[in-house]
């Protein structure tokens, strides 16, 4: 592993552009649960429970049901990892361009990267009515007082979780930059993901048709494996520092 290490250290100093793509594993090495694997989330709570069309049919249910996920997913002692450190230090060096994720954790941000969140952010929410964000606790303070369902401070409009619930698509500006920046890069590093949800799975696929070399960082193989350069099987927190070290002493 240490020359794999070696190698895509050195891919990523030659670039002028890398960007990482990150899912679950890079979450979930933070203490938070996977959502879709066996005994995650979602074998927990019916996530029909969480469509869009239960959101707007009755709010007030949806946020109380919501809450209560949100507590046992994303608890207060939740703090950024040393693949997120090691991802924002790779940035602040000038060796990354920024951090595409399909994680909803907001962590990313916490950690000082710049973020280019996909499934949207947990830690936020938006009205309804007029768009405007506001931070989570908001709505969490309303709902501690019992106003269900929790209203934007600036029109009154009904607060929805700032994520992509089912029923919803993926907004389009965001996945449009997401791939122009897939296309645009020297080096893709898949980190963390199975590489089998899309449309996110396909960004790999983009990065490597336009001539980008891949780089993959996950416990397991993925679909896209063959098509990478480098494919290191390793734990995130260990594999992103020891490649942050290695492009320091490059």
């Amino acid at each position: 592993m240490d020359e794999e290490i070696t190698a895509i250290a050195r891919a990523i100093a030659d670039a002028e552009s890398t960007v990482a793509f990150t899912g679950a594993g890079v979450s979930t090495a933070s203490g938070i649960p996977d959502f879709r694997s066996e005994g995650g989330i979602w074998d927990q709570y019916d996530p029909s429970e969480f469509h869009y069309s239960n959101f707007r049919a009755d709010p007030a249910s949806f946020w109380e049901k919501r809450i209560d996920l949100y507590e046992e997913v994303f608890g207060d002692d939740i703090e950024p990892n040393g693949a997120h450190d090691a991802l924002a230090a790779l940035e602040e060096a000038g060796q990354l361009e920024t951090v595409i994720t399909q994680n909803v954790d907001g962590l990313h941000e916490t950690a000082g990267s710049s973020v280019i969140e996909i499934h949207g952010n947990g830690q936020r929410v938006a009205c309804e009515g007029c768009g405007q964000t506001e931070p989570l606790e908001l709505a969490r303070e309303q709902i501690d007082d019992r106003q269900l369902p929790p209203e934007c401070p600036a029109c009154g409009g009904v607060l929805k979780p700032d994520t992509v619930l089912f029923g919803e698509q993926l907004p389009k500006v965001t996945l449009q930059r997401a791939k122009e920046q897939a296309r645009e890069a020297d080096v893709l590093l898949a980190i963390g993901s199975s590489l089998t949800v899309e449309p996110a799975a396909s960004l790999p696929r983009i990065a490597t048709r336009t001539g980008s070399t891949l780089g993959i960082v996950n416990l397991e193989e993925t679909p896209v494996s063959d098509n990478a350069e480098f494919d290191i099987r390793g734990d995130v927190t260990e594999v992103l520092p020891a490649v942050r070290d290695a492009i320091e002493t490059a």
